[in-house]
């Protein structure tokens, strides 16, 4: 664990060295109080009830630090993800999504009962921030939006050292319980696509994906998208052309 010691100006500096990031990388991190949110430094509080997608895209696309609890969300789903609102029965049951989302209530139900968050009874609030802030000291995790492209190489240097298969799941609607939720729960590097509330609410632009992982594993990361770089592996890919003759770039990346 080297969270400890992160040079955070230098951390970004590098990822954004080897992956031209467009939107700011951020932190999230839960509070058992909170006055313990409170304390963050510069802290925002909303004036409005907005969804987490909503404060999420805050801090990412305007540089706030923003700290919240289950007042400030517009309802259960939101809340219940990032483990600020009980996984009832009534939450479980999907019946808010029945025939609008999914065909039937056990659809919907199904929906629910598939979805990761973190268990209710832990924390009262949470914020989001700017890493370059330096406020959360630390984040429990990550999260970077990103092109497909880009993605791919931050997934090739988590894989650089200790190679593992990463497999990821895709509930559809509420699709930041595969990305923040997951990882809030799990503490693996967790991959989504983005759904339509996040799109709509939060900002998420057409083309990107979102990562969330721990700040040890983006420091895995960086490093692994640096020896990549050096092995000619680096964003962007060049086209190499459908019809060139494949080998002599075959050689040099593979051989």
């Amino acid at each position: 664990m080297r969270t400890a010691s992160i040079d955070w100006d230098e951390l970004l500096a590098r990822l954004n060295a080897v992956l031209r990031i467009r939107t700011t990388p951020i932190g999230m991190k839960l509070f058992e109080s909170e006055a313990a949110m409170n304390e963050v430094p510069r802290v925002r509080r909303p004036r409005d009830i907005h969804t987490t997608d909503q404060l999420v895209g805050m801090a990412c696309r305007l540089n706030w630090t923003v700290g919240f609890t289950m007042d400030d969300l517009v309802g259960a789903q939101c809340g219940a993800v990032i483990g600020l609102h009980p996984q009832d029965d009534e939450w479980l049951s999907g019946d808010r999504m029945a025939g609008v989302w999914y065909e039937t209530l056990e659809d919907a139900s199904a929906h629910q009962h598939a979805m990761d968050f973190v268990p209710y009874g832990s924390y009262e609030a949470m914020v989001v921030s700017p890493l370059s802030a330096k406020r959360l000291n630390p984040p429990d995790v990550c999260l970077i939006y990103a092109t497909p492209a880009q993605m791919i190489i931050l997934i090739n240097g988590l894989q650089w050292r200790g190679y593992e298969k990463m497999e990821w799941g895709c509930v559809g609607e509420s699709a930041c319980a595969d990305s923040w939720g997951r990882a809030l729960r799990t503490g693996e590097p967790s991959v989504s696509i983005p759904c339509f509330a996040e799109r709509r609410y939060g900002g998420v632009m057409e083309d990107e994906l979102l990562i969330a992982l721990t700040p040890d594993d983006l420091v895995v990361a960086v490093e692994g998208m640096e020896a990549l770089a050096r092995n000619g592996l680096r964003y962007p890919i060049p086209p190499y052309g459908i019809q060139t003759d494949a080998r002599a770039g075959l050689g040099v990346s593979y051989d």
